[in-house]
């Protein structure tokens, strides 16, 4: 049976003492409101389905987010580290406040459609009257993080939650993947530019690029011990997907990497295929050629190429050059067939080609 008391703050305690469960209380303004929580609480007991939420509804969301930063974020690529770091900002300034347990599905529904309709701090100015709105990706990431948040503190940190709101919650339809494509006269002007440019390392990195699909930040990470050349392969250790993966070469990409690792301005101390300048420290990092490739695609009028853009180019390649679909992912590193089919896009010319060939070979 529970205790109620009035404390000398002319509020009323409840106290059940059970035997099985740990003692539990609980302040509120009147005596009929802690009879009606004792009466409920107890009868959750009985059928052993109580959970104390004493701790959820004390955390805020901002003591929340500092402790998943500070624990869960760290076990993450530093990449992913960053950029959680910067999607937890809009998150912290709509529910800092709230407890973790006052967070509902309709309050994750209103941060939804707030984010929305919010412009993009990011666009370019003076490009457009308009002002870019937040993409659907970004405002889906930010909901990814939150709910992780609420999955970690359920499952791990027994905060007495029961539900995830984020997960009773329609998620922004996300954009269909990007389908640029290099023309033919684009590719030359583009390999052209970043011949020229007094590094060598940049023409590289892009014919890389464009002739394996891998990422940026996998080919600014290889050492030389990754790099095979008699046997024209690359090992890959550290990829997005935690897979490691073994990328055939091309005889363009073996090439390339010949020249990479025989560059005669090449430090002996350094083991990095694509080293930059030593920071203040002393330590050589990853050659930075991102200012350097988007001054170059301002000159080339190609400001609407990502680098990325290179990647899609080498995936659709593959595929038009035959390769099966699990061929294809065995060298992108895709896990789903879903997510290849993203980064393919097929020229509908070339589709036509193949169709008039189709055409001629059956019997008139």
């Amino acid at each position: 049976m529970a205790t109620i008391v009035r404390t000398p703050s002319e509020t009323w305690k409840a106290v059940i003492r059970k035997q099985g469960w740990p003692t539990t209380a609980k302040t509120f303004r009147t005596k009929r409101d802690a009879e009606d929580w004792a009466r409920r609480t107890e009868d959750e007991m009985v059928r052993g389905i109580y959970i104390e939420r004493g701790a959820s509804e004390r955390l805020t969301l901002t003591v929340a987010l500092d402790r998943y930063l500070s624990e869960v974020t760290p076990t993450k690529k530093p990449a992913t580290q960053q950029t959680e770091a910067e999607r937890a900002k809009p998150l912290r300034e709509f529910f800092g406040k709230y407890a973790l347990a006052a967070i509902t599905p309709d309050l994750v529904a209103r941060y939804r459609d707030l984010r929305l309709v919010t412009p993009n701090a990011r666009q370019p100015r003076g490009r457009s009257k308009t002002p870019l709105l937040l993409s659907a990706s970004t405002v889906r990431l930010e909901l990814a993080l939150l709910g992780h948040l609420f999955t970690t503190a359920i499952r791990e940190w027994r905060l007495g939650l029961v539900l995830n709101p984020v997960a009773q919650v329609r998620k922004p339809k996300p954009a269909e993947g990007r389908d640029r494509r290099l023309s033919a006269a684009e590719e030359r002007a583009l390999f052209a530019a970043v011949d020229a440019h007094s590094n060598p390392m940049l023409g590289w990195i892009v014919r890389i690029a464009m002739e394996t699909g891998m990422r940026s930040g996998e080919i600014l990470g290889l050492r030389l011990r990754q790099v095979d050349l008699k046997r024209r392969i690359v090992r890959l250790s550290d990829t997005k997907n935690d897979s490691s993966r073994t990328v055939p070469l091309t005889r363009a990409a073996t090439q390339a990497f010949q020249a990479a690792v025989a560059y005669p301005l090449r430090p002996t101390d350094c083991d990095l295929v694509f080293f930059g300048e030593p920071g203040r420290d002393g330590q050589r990092r990853p050659y930075h050629f991102k200012k350097v490739w988007n001054g170059i695609k301002r000159e080339l009028g190609l400001t609407d190429l990502h680098f990325h853009d290179l990647r899609h180019e080498a995936v659709s390649r593959l595929v038009e050059g035959g390769l099966s679909d699990q061929e294809v992912a065995a060298i992108s590193g895709h896990k789903s067939m879903q997510m290849l089919r993203r980064y393919t896009h097929l020229r509908a010319e070339d589709l036509v080609q193949k169709l008039d060939r189709i055409e001629g070979q059956q019997p008139t």
